[in-house]
């Protein structure tokens, strides 16, 4: 059966899905190089391909690494095969979110994680991949939230209400969760990395993680602030002065944007964390 070109509506998402699964692949090459040059000492080592087959095949990073490529790989096609038809499409709503999942959650099998041995290190990795999943529906789902907010809550703020609110309350419902598994898992991870009140307080480790944390409040307390505040007060102005409407869906967009901020600046403190010794050590 012959199916239709999708919608130029439904295409730029799918676009920007397939062009954000070459950037995880591209990124995931770069990921490599400066992983293997800091391996081997020098970014020249990596035109030696013995040295770049040892890193792959003889080390943990090397074996996740080729995992994850492989469905980076795959990750693209499906990117690819959605923009086809509407048949892709349909499967791709469930495969690329799945993937990505997997994708993101596998990280957990590098780096600090892999400290510790048996079963504590399982612990370990899984509190590591629940705290990495948590972050990504939170912080995912504001990109698209932030679009939808800018689309619909313009001067005419009748149009698609309902629609919104629904949204808005799904959402929140979702971040009760992720803030749940967020909490639990930190704390699953503050005492394999960090073990001590002194080594939260007195080490260069503990002390970016407070940073991260003053973020991540900072981050709750927008999100709680938009739950319980400007989110019923928008179901009630709207009935009443489309100016008090437009101040309160404007308030809710820029906490929506101040979310976003502040998250790109708890992953950079994350990328810093990656880097060094836990405190624990």
């Amino acid at each position: 059966m012959h199916t239709r070109e999708p919608t130029g509506r439904l295409v730029a998402p799918r676009r920007w899905l397939f062009w954000t699964a070459v950037a995880v692949l591209f990124s995931g090459l770069c990921w490599f190089a400066f992983a293997a040059a800091n391996m081997s000492g020098s970014m020249t080592d990596l035109v030696d391909a013995e040295t770049t087959w040892a890193v792959v095949h003889d080390t943990d990073f090397g074996t996740v690494w080729t995992l994850r490529m492989l469905l980076a790989v795959l990750t693209v096609g499906v990117a690819a095969w959605g923009l086809r038809s509407k048949v892709a499409a349909h499967h791709q709503n469930w495969m690329t979110p799945l993937m990505a999942a997997i994708l993101l959650a596998s990280l957990a099998g590098t780096g600090h994680a892999q400290i510790e041995e048996g079963w504590v290190g399982v612990m370990h990795v899984v509190a590591d991949a629940v705290h990495l999943l948590a972050a990504g529906a939170w912080l995912g789902g504001l990109i698209p939230l932030a679009l939808i907010l800018h689309r619909y809550l313009g001067t005419d703020l009748n149009v698609g209400s309902k629609d919104i609110d629904r949204i808005l309350i799904r959402f929140s419902g979702m971040g009760y969760l992720a803030v749940a598994a967020l909490i639990g898992s930190g704390l699953v991870n503050g005492w394999f990395l960090v073990g001590s009140l002194s080594g939260l307080l007195n080490t260069p480790y503990g002390q970016i993680l407070l940073g991260k944390l003053a973020l991540f409040g900072g981050m709750l307390a927008l999100a709680l602030a938009n739950r319980f505040w400007l989110v019923p007060s928008m179901g009630r102005i709207r009935a009443d002065a489309a100016e008090g409407s437009a101040r309160s869906s404007a308030r809710l967009r820029n906490h929506v944007l101040g979310e976003q901020v502040l998250g790109w600046m708890v992953l950079l403190a994350v990328s810093i964390l990656g880097t060094m010794q836990p405190a624990v050590g």
